[in-house]
């Protein structure tokens, strides 16, 4: 009788053992990423971006809150936030708490489909075969979370609003011109409203979204962007090693799920995050991240 209850105790006992380094160490193991990325003209000076992503912010994440916070040490030149910022009504202001001196920074922001919408239970196998877009569609719901204070809460600090927007800022010396969309996972993306060649006479070109989607990354391409901005994938979240994340929750491939990569000419870096919804509070061999990218001249310049 006891072999015959060992092996389903012992899985048991693995089976916790995971989910509990998933949900209390891995989950507040914070990494910063860093990137140099070639897209500048001659004789530009270098510049650097913070990029933040999917903080899934709740009142209580005081370790997320607290490290964010420290991310101002890096003395960036710009802050990008690809959205999904909210969990709850009461996260803005632990959110601007969190980013804190980073507020005196240049910045810019789009939404996700968080920043609208509370979190709700799902089953996290769905995301194997199918993305959650199809959630929203069917519950056709207002948005219960206070998304517009959010970004006139942004927008007072000096920072960019770029859901389907244009936008333009002086970055370390540099003329950056943006272009942005809403979240696409919820349908608010209008690339018309933003589409056209860039201008020549800006020293950088840097596109801006929530969700990877292959048909916006594509005509952010065409437009001739230099650098795009994404999250929402989360890095897979629960991730195989030597195999990588099982799902990507939108049309980006496996292997761009997270990262710096080239999209048709353009470089596309995805951020895996830094938070999870409070309803899959995990991670698994995907820790989540800020990424501080360096811009610098191309090769041969």
């Amino acid at each position: 009788m006891r072999k015959l209850y060992a092996v389903p105790l012992g899985l048991a006992g693995a089976g916790a053992a995971t989910f509990g380094y998933a949900s209390l160490i891995e989950r507040n193991w914070f990494h910063l990423r860093r990137f140099d990325v070639p897209v500048l003209p001659p004789g530009r000076p270098s510049v650097k971006i913070l990029h933040l992503s999917d903080a899934h912010l709740t009142p209580g994440r005081s370790r997320l809150i607290h490290w964010v916070r420290s991310l101002d040490a890096l003395e960036p030149d710009l802050v990008v936030n690809t959205g999904d910022t909210l969990s709850h009504r009461d996260a803005i202001g632990p959110f601007l708490d969190a980013l804190g001196p980073l507020l005196d920074r240049p910045g810019a922001f789009v939404y996700g489909s968080n920043d609208l919408y509370a979190p709700i239970f799902k089953n996290p196998l769905r995301y194997i075969w199918r993305t959650s877009k199809s959630d929203y569609g069917r519950r056709r719901r207002e948005p219960d979370l206070p998304y517009r204070e959010l970004g006139s809460s942004l927008q007072a600090a000096g920072w960019l609003d770029l859901n389907n927007r244009i936008g333009r800022l002086k970055v370390g010396g540099l003329d950056v011109e943006f272009g942005g969309i809403d979240d696409s996972h919820i349908d608010r993306d209008r690339y018309d409203k933003i589409a056209g060649p860039v201008d020549p006479q800006a020293d950088v070109h840097l596109g801006v979204m929530h969700s990877p989607e292959p048909r916006n990354l594509d005509r952010f391409a065409a437009d001739g962007y230099d650098l795009l901005f994404a999250g929402h994938t989360h890095g897979g979240q629960v991730c195989v090693p030597f195999y990588g994340a099982l799902a990507t929750n939108c049309g980006i491939d496996r292997p761009r799920v997270k990262g710096l990569h080239r999209h048709n000419g353009s470089w596309l870096h995805v951020s895996a995050g830094l938070g999870t919804s409070p309803k899959a509070p995990v991670r698994f061999c995907c820790p989540p991240e800020a990424s501080l990218l360096t811009l610098v001249p191309r090769p041969g310049n």
